[in-house]
């Protein structure tokens, strides 16, 4: 029988599920958090922006290119994805279900391996964290067979 890898996540917190087949219901693989996520960007940078010369008045700011929490839910999706990438190097899943927030999807699709992003074969922009195995059960009926 197949295994599926259900993996439902935001910015902060994960969680990875397996299937087995019919009947087999949700098993728990592992749990991810990353406070990180959740902390005010100024607690995440030690200092205020840069200055830099330009031309005019001579008043200019550096503004970074990505912002602290971007920064921050960026490398959760990284670690989330070499989990995956993992799994799939060892031939332990069969295919994957991707549940995650909407900014916090798109992160983690620009993080996935060709091989891995071969596998996903349903994708669901919903923030099923708060979420009971019970219940993502249901929620999750339309694409897994439990």
């Amino acid at each position: 029988m197949a295994t599926t890898w259900i993996l439902i996540a935001n910015a902060s917190f994960a969680r990875l599920y397996k299937n087995h087949g019919v009947k087999k219901g949700l098993q728990l693989i592992k749990e991810f958090s990353h406070p990180e996520s959740r902390e005010k960007s100024s607690d995440l940078v030690s200092d205020r922006p840069g200055h830099n010369k330009g031309h005019g008045n001579g008043h200019g700011s550096f503004v970074p290119a990505m912002e602290p929490k971007q920064n921050e839910a960026g490398r959760f999706a990284q670690k989330l994805a070499k989990e995956l990438e993992q799994g799939r190097a060892n031939n332990i899943y069969d295919r994957v279900i991707l549940v995650a927030s909407a900014p916090f999807i798109g992160l983690l699709n620009n993080r996935f391996s060709t091989h891995v992003r071969n596998l996903i074969t349903d994708t669901i922009e919903k923030d099923y964290t708060k979420f009971a195995p019970q219940e993502l059960s249901g929620r999750l009926s339309h694409c897994i067979y439990l």
